[in-house]
């Protein structure tokens, strides 16, 4: 297990094995997420690491000096390592965790809450990014955890099934007297961003979306869809969980009662060859 952390163990492993080829293999990554460490790497310190020849890949002078460093490092793990046993418990351990906003706020924050007290000197990044771009993040070890659709999860990553998100129609409450066709026909949809369909696949999976208008507002955050949404701009999809406060307050109604959009949702993470016990307790807690 190495201390230094996913961008410098790519870096080791190129110069271990002499092209990005064998060092993928031998961390169990693709070829493209051993690149984007390296790029990271190479932004963060503002230098060029590796020169390409016909060889592979040869060292510049800045990259000889970073594993001059490297081994210092690990030279220091030996007496790190019987204090990382107690991690979260005796040292500070930082996890950073990304995913949409509607998991986020309804089962992440409440789910780990108890291991804050359980492991007192855990601390938590938590990053609320509905932009599809999580698994970058990942990749590039930027975060220890991600919330990824099916089409964004790599082989190599290590993965937890959620249960799925189940999507309802929601729009004002000062709409409850309307149909739910007047509503469909008259007024507009209010998503995400112009890539969101959750909307338009809500409306396709139930046979609703002839006759919609395909002009939508877009709000690239959560609460921003429920306040549009209440205030009778126009109607969108929520997750039930995410939706239960606003319908409670009588701010927003659910269309389409009884009628849900499921929407898989996977944990995912690259695997350690000996996670703390932290680290299982924050997958065994998210569900």
């Amino acid at each position: 297990m190495s201390l230094l952390g996913p961008q410098l163990d790519a870096f080791l492993a190129i110069v271990k094995h002499n092209t990005v080829n064998a060092a993928a293999e031998a961390l169990f990554l693709t070829q493209t997420a051993v690149t984007q460490r390296i790029k990271t790497l190479e932004t963060q310190l503002r230098t060029t690491l590796f020169t390409r020849t016909r060889r592979g890949m040869v060292l510049t002078q800045e990259g000889h000096a970073l594993v001059l460093y490297c081994q210092s490092a690990k030279l220091l793990e030996g007496e790190v390592m019987a204090k990382i046993q107690g991690a979260g418990l005796e040292t500070f351990v930082q996890i950073a965790i990304s995913g949409p906003s509607s998991i986020m706020q309804s089962r992440v924050l409440k789910n780990l809450s108890p291991l804050i007290k359980k492991f007192p000197k855990l601390r938590f990044q938590f990053s609320f990014n509905d932009i599809e771009l999580r698994h970058v993040a990942l990749k590039e070890g930027r975060v220890d955890f991600a919330f990824l659709e099916k089409e964004d999860v790599a082989p190599e990553m290590k993965t937890k099934t959620l249960a799925p998100e189940n999507y309802v129609l929601v729009a004002s409450s000062q709409w409850s007297h309307r149909t739910l066709e007047s509503i469909l026909t008259e007024e507009p949809m209010i998503d995400f961003d112009p890539q969101d369909r959750m909307t338009l696949n809500y409306l396709k999976h139930y046979g609703l979306d002839q006759n919609t208008q395909h002009a939508r507002h877009f709000a690239n955050d959560t609460v921003a869809l429920a306040k549009l949404a209440s205030e009778g701009l126009g109607y969108t999809t929520l997750t039930e969980e995410f939706a239960k406060p606003y319908v409670d307050q009588k701010l927003l109604i659910i269309l389409n009662k009884g009628q849900i959009f499921q929407h898989p949702l996977f944990l995912c993470w690259y695997d350690r060859p000996e996670p703390p016990t932290y680290f299982k307790a924050i997958i065994h807690a998210i569900n």
